[in-house]
């Protein structure tokens, strides 16, 4: 039944995706394309002409396009008679098309008079199938020319021949200047609806309203269409959306009316026309109905769909999420149906969205610079369907699964069995009351065979290590006096100078473990453990192939004041959700404190890494290399203090990312396979997708840079640059808002944390994503950073020292809201996209303003904690059972 289900509901899930594929891509039955057309708009530059730099196709090519349209129109019409433009009317008589010749008229009245003059050359030669002649062409709406200069020129030509002149304006011009009318032969109207934002269904009747609105005003006047299209490609506007299918729609209701009322128009317009992207950006370039190639963009009398070949699309799209969902699959024996059914609805999403937003892309002409920029996010796009994979196999796995593969029962033994452990303690310029806790602490353990090693390696003031060893003293005559045969249960080592940081000190901690001990167990110089610590957790290196048992991190201030109860709740989310997940696939990073190691496997493989400031993470991974196996109880032993301020708070996340950063990278050959070892499949995966969230912070921080670059040019050249490609824009704000709902989802149902202090976890979490991001760079480009301990029990900093901790981001944030503010001051800014790119810079913000907020809350200590809400104690459903008399160690167990 559980294989069948693993088939039927991808099935079934495929199933629904093709359905909406089929849904969006109706068909619609529209009017056929007349078999002759009034006329086009006739500009026959190649993709690689400008006239901006007057560089115009050759007599050849024009020629070529005129030969396109002929039978097809019975007119051209051109808008300027430079360079070769000129000889469109001798090239299109043996063609059989008329001709509407058009002069520009722009802001230099120089070359305003050269293409008047050129103009009359031309009416002078004997072409007999001119028929209209513009002089200008929204030369008023531009304001590129007064009316009264733009009227002389119509008057100067009127007076030279015989030939019906006029000007072309959009229809509101007309309205707003009527004195222009008096200077016409007739009134040419450009009906261009995309432009004032109406949505296909409501176009034509609008764009023939404003029609009949212009004749009523004139009605002495001949009222020609000029223009009158819709772009195939660019900006949604408002409620209007550019699309081929959009395009088709427009195009063929509007010529059936036009031809029903026998009106002259022309259709905006023969080619797409590349060079207009710098005039007026990318939405400039797609209104021809024919491409740039040549080729035609759509069909003139079969039914129109949104994507002609959606039929392919949706096979990509599915063939895609089968893939990812081999990989998901891969492993999921104790996954629910309800977790399977939740991946295989992410992965068809984000597979369908994904094919969607390449098709989107290329739709567009590539240059050398979309290309790149293609090619980019490419990438990134994968690393995005990777990450949000990731997310959501672990969101999968945390709620749906039907049982624990690695449940770990606590187990009573007789003491006789119990290997001795050597615990270790290694301690730099720690305060000595603080240590003196940790030692006491570890005094009443209830266990019968340990020792202390406390290390304190490079400490210069004697003051602050002399009393710890005197506290050791101190303890060992305790034991004396209590009749314990061993009364050097506690030693202290001060050892300066030692390199190595903390690995040094723990390596020689080892090389100074009493020769019985079996076990090494490691803890932060904070931490004050639970008597039942190791009688709880030993017995489970009774399992011949474990290595590593490891215990939570976790804290016994978190209700100091709202600050640490916000660091608490962020903790807890990985030690909750993440490290439970990792250990079901044996896969856990090993951390430096509340863990204990078998002395044999640690010393075989050759102690700490002294290279490495993540000496625990980087361990683990060695020993899952050789075979071993950890296992992680999810019950607090143990509790440490939380960093006081937020910079500590920073540092230490610090130090973590760019550790795992460069233990990545030291072991990436093992974990892409490259190199044997027994790693596991889901160890390589766990491993590899664990830490992908750091590295996409710290991608997302050159995202960062290039949407504020991009915002400045925006800003600075509004009629140039366009925001990016709307649906790309999206995909920021979707992966955030998944990332969001999936954090308070897990911490409300595996961390049964409250909503406030979900929310403040989130919070905490979002504060630190700068900070990994520059640990993720400088972990990938050096790896000379120094170990540095994370201070404990120092005063909190003032609000002035809050905000210079949180500097960057202070100065990030209002570099986004700067953004955000300047882009929607745009002329354009009620454009869909230019929104949707000001909410993405705002998005973008949240991570910063949360690193200001949270260091502010850092430096008012005396914030109650109750405003976040305390979080229980962790603990595992760990049934006692008691081991029966036969079951005891094996020979390589751990030797007492």
């Amino acid at each position: 039944m559980h294989r069948s289900l693993s088939i039927v509901i991808p099935l079934l899930i495929a199933g629904l995706s093709v359905a909406l594929w089929a849904m969006m891509n109706q068909p619609s039955v529209e009017p056929p394309w007349p078999t002759r057309i009034q006329g086009y708009a006739f500009q026959p530059m190649r993709a690689d002409d400008d006239p901006g730099r007057r560089l115009y196709p050759s007599l050849a090519e024009i020629d070529q396009d005129l030969a396109l349209l002929q039978g097809e129109a019975h007119a051209v019409r051109t808008y300027s008679v430079d360079g070769t433009l000129g000889q469109v009317p001798q090239l299109a008589a043996p063609h059989g098309l008329n001709v509407s010749l058009g002069a520009w008229i722009g802001p230099d009245a120089k070359a305003n008079e050269s293409e008047l003059e050129r103009l009359i050359e031309i009416l002078r030669e004997p072409h007999r199938n001119i028929v209209r002649v513009f002089v200008g062409n929204e030369a008023v709406l531009r304001k590129d020319v007064k009316i009264a200069e733009l009227t002389k020129a119509l008057d100067r030509i009127r007076r030279l021949t015989e030939i019906p002149v006029g000007t072309a304006e959009p229809w509101h011009v007309w309205l707003k200047h009527p004195e222009l009318a008096e200077h016409v032969d007739f009134i040419a109207i450009h009906l261009l609806p995309y432009w004032e934002g109406l949505p296909i269904d409501k176009a034509v009747d609008y764009a023939f309203s404003r029609l009949y609105q212009v004749q009523q005003a004139f009605p002495d006047k001949e009222v020609i269409i000029g223009e009158i299209g819709w772009p195939s490609n660019g900006r949604r506007n408002r409620g209007a959306e550019p699309s081929q299918a959009n395009q088709t729609r427009f195009l063929r209701r509007t010529l059936a009316r036009a031809e029903q009322e026998g009106l002259v128009y022309y259709v905006m317009e023969a080619f797409d026309q590349p060079w207009k992207v710098k005039i007026e950006g990318a939405i400039g370039t797609y209104w021809g109905v024919y491409d740039a190639d040549r080729e035609a963009k759509f069909a003139l009398t079969q039914p129109v769909v949104r994507i002609p070949n959606w039929h392919e699309l949706a096979a990509l799209s599915v063939g895609l999420a089968v893939l990812l969902l081999l990989l998901l699959y891969r492993d999921s024996a104790t996954l629910s149906s309800s977790g399977k059914g939740f991946l295989a609805l992410i992965t068809y999403a984000v597979s369908t969205a994904a094919v969607l937003l390449v098709y989107e892309y290329t739709q567009q002409y590539m240059t050398p610079l979309t290309t790149a920029v293609g090619v980019l996010l490419l990438i990134g796009g994968i690393g995005v369907l990777v990450l949000l994979s990731a997310e959501a196999h672990e969101w999968a796995e945390s709620l749906w699964l039907k049982r624990w593969r690695r449940a770990f029962p606590r187990r009573q033994v007789p003491d006789a069995w119990l290997p001795m452990v050597s615990l270790q303690v290694p301690a730099y310029n720690e305060p000595p009351g603080l240590l003196i806790e940790t030692l006491d602490a570890l005094a009443t353990l209830d266990y019968p065979h340990f020792e202390v090693l406390v290390i304190d390696n490079n400490t210069k003031d004697r003051a602050v290590w002399e009393p710890v060893r005197a506290h050791c003293a101190q303890l060992n005559r305790r034991l004396l006096l209590k009749g314990q045969p061993n009364g050097k249960r506690f030693r202290f080592f001060h050892v300066s100078p030692l390199a190595g940081f903390k690995a040094g000190a723990l390596n020689f901690a080892l090389r100074e473990t009493d020769p019985k001990a079996g076990i090494v167990a490691v803890i932060d110089a904070d931490y004050l453990v639970s008597p039942n610590w190791l009688r709880d957790l030993i017995p489970a290196f009774f399992d011949d192939e474990v290595a590593i048992v490891q215990a939570p991190q976790d804290y016994r201030d978190g209700d100091e004041n709202a600050f640490k109860a916000m660091c608490l709740a962020e903790y807890r989310g990985f030690f909750h959700i993440g490290m439970v997940t990792r250990n079901e696939r044996n896969a856990i990073i090993q951390h430096g404190t509340m863990t204990m190691i078998r002395r044999d496997a640690l010393a075989a493989v050759g102690g700490w890494s002294e290279w490495c400031i993540t000496e625990d993470a980087e361990l683990g991974l060695r020993l899952f290399e050789q075979g071993h196996k950890a296992l992680y109880i999810p019950t607090t032993y143990g509790r440490g203090l939380i960093p006081d301020t937020f910079n500590d708070f920073k540092k230490q996340r610090f130090r973590w990312a760019y550790g795992a950063v460069r233990v990545l990278l030291a072991h990436r050959h093992q974990l892409l396979g490259l190199r044997r070892t027994r790693l596991s499949s889901g160890q390589r995966w766990h491993f590899l997708s664990g830490w992908l969230p750091w590295f996409a912070d710290g991608f997302n921080l050159l995202f960062n840079f290039a949407a504020l670059t991009w915002t400045v040019a925006m800003v600075a050249l509004p009629e140039q640059i366009t925001p990016p490609y709307m649906s790309i824009a999206l995909v920021p704000l979707v992966l955030f808002g998944f990332k969001m709902l999936k954090s308070l989802v897990l911490y409300r149902r595996r961390v049964d944390a409250t909503w406030r202090q979900a929310l403040a976890a989130g919070l905490a979490g979002l504060a630190l994503s700068h900070t990994i991001a520059r640990a993720t760079w400088a972990g990938l480009v050096s790896g000379k950073l120094g170990f540095f301990r994370t201070p404990k029990r120092v005063s909190s900093a003032a609000v002035l020292r809050a905000l210079v901790d949180a500097r960057e981001e202070a100065l990030l944030l209002i570099a986004f809201l700067l953004g955000a503010f300047s882009v929607l001051q745009r002329p354009d800014a009620f454009m869909i996209d230019v929104r949707v790119w000001a909410a993405v810079l705002l998005v973008q913000a949240l991570p910063y303003a949360a690193a200001v907020l949270v260091s502010l809350i850092s430096a008012m200590p005396k914030l109650p904690a109750r405003l976040i809400g305390s979080l229980p104690e962790m603990r595992a459903i760990l049934e006692t059972t008691t081991v029966p008399g036969g079951d005891k160690p094996s020979a390589r167990s751990p030797r007492r």
